[in-house]
């Protein structure tokens, strides 16, 4: 096989490792809060097991990095997917003895498999070729696509199953993780090769974070994750708040993912031609306008289009943020870089995830409140990244690494 045919066949892997496995994402972030509103003791609180699991995802990233640099991707993407069955085991037991304690507790758990499946973008480029780099980062991507039908389809078919609610759902991502598992068999990506005496070790991770290109990268991709995050989190909420029925809430969130994965057929082909600073500078904007749109009122038109703005404006920022930051890495940094990277973007995710629940049903005196409350919260940093991308665009490309 020739170089890319070899990174083309294990994007296919990822791609349906992403729809199968990364099915279970929006599933949790479907009724996760919801969820958690029933059994929380105070409703304030109900957003707290996506925030775990968030959590998880940040706690992971750094130590998960390692054990791929050292076992190979294949050995991380296994582990992952044992999270992910642990955590959704956790979960369910906590449903069926009415605990959230035990409930977030499996959350947390979950979040191994979620901080497993942000590397299967770093994984696309293992053995790309320069040039096919954004592409394969798109497309992996894109296999999100058919999680997005198809998770929060499996939650209106799971949801009301068994006598506790939700319960089918979780019992549902066990089976994906497990399944899903034995896709990471086809995977090619040989492991990285062990440090040898006097070989390069690469840039310090201080040095990495005073290196202009990746701290704006790292910026916006942060960003980017955590306003889809913070506004995402709080939807199903708004949704059933506002006097809808929780299967829109899912339709909500399915058309949300659709938006979040679709571009990515295009995304790839855009950043090679326009770059992806203008990229992400896009992404930005459009999620501005998402939050425009929710704070302009309250149909279900005003979720559907808002949530889809919101999608559009993380796949430009994040994948644009990614493929800026592979850019910038040499081959030895790899494990030290994107471990780093996704700690930094996780925090960020978790941060907004806590705070989303609070915005949405203790910042206000109403649903109505708390919803434009979350969704305003998002200025000051779409301001912080804008401005990161105008300082980068100002300094002499030899600033810049």
């Amino acid at each position: 096989m020739s170089h890319d045919q070899i990174a083309r066949r294990n994007v296919y892997v990822l791609v349906a490792a992403q729809a199968v496995l990364g099915a279970q994402l929006p599933m949790i972030f479907t009724i996760a809060g919801l969820a958690g509103s029933n059994l929380a003791p105070n409703k304030c609180w109900a957003t707290l097991p996506i925030t775990m699991m968030v959590i998880g995802s940040m706690l992971t990233a750094t130590p998960l990095s390692a054990l791929m640099q050292r076992f190979g991707r294949r050995a991380g993407f296994f582990f992952g997917a044992a999270g992910g069955a642990t955590g959704a085991a956790i979960g369910a037991y906590g449903l069926s003895t009415g605990s959230f304690l035990v409930f977030c507790i499996g959350a947390l758990c979950s979040g191994i498999y979620m901080s497993a499946n942000g590397f299967y973008r770093f994984a696309a480029v293992d053995t790309a070729s320069e040039s096919f780099r954004p592409k394969a980062i798109s497309w992996v991507m894109a296999g999100g696509l058919l999680s997005a039908v198809g998770g929060p389809l499996l939650v209106n078919a799971t949801n009301d199953a068994m006598a506790v609610s939700f319960l089918g759902t979780y019992l549902a991502v066990i089976v994906l993780n497990v399944v899903g598992s034995f896709l990471f068999l086809a995977l090619d990506i040989p492991k990285p090769k062990p440090p040898t005496a006097g070989s390069p070790l690469g840039r310090s991770r201080a040095q990495l974070l005073r290196t202009p290109t990746i701290l704006v990268a790292m910026i916006c991709a942060t960003v980017s994750y955590a306003l889809m995050n913070l506004v995402m989190t709080s939807s199903p909420l708004a949704v059933v708040g506002c006097g809808f029925d929780k299967d829109y809430a899912s339709y909500v969130v399915m058309s949300h993912v659709l938006a979040m994965y679709a571009p990515s057929f295009f995304t790839g082909h855009l950043i090679a031609r326009f770059g992806a600073e203008k990229i992400i500078a896009i992404g930005l904007t459009i999620l501005a306008g998402a939050g425009a749109v929710a704070i302009s009122g309250f149909d279900l038109t005003n979720f559907f289009a808002a949530l889809m703005l919101l999608g559009l404006g993380w796949n430009f920022g994040f994948i644009g943020a990614t493929t800026m930051l592979t850019a910038a890495q040499r081959p030895e940094e790899r494990g030290r870089l994107q471990g780093l990277n996704d700690l930094v973007v996780f925090g960020g995710v978790t941060m907004a995830s806590f705070s989303s629940g609070g915005l949405m049903n203790c910042a206000g005196g109403s649903v109505h409140a708390g919803w434009q409350m979350v969704n305003l919260a998002m200025l000051p940093f779409l301001v912080l990244a804008g401005g990161a991308l105008v300082w980068l665009w100002l300094r002499p490309d030899q600033g810049r690494s």
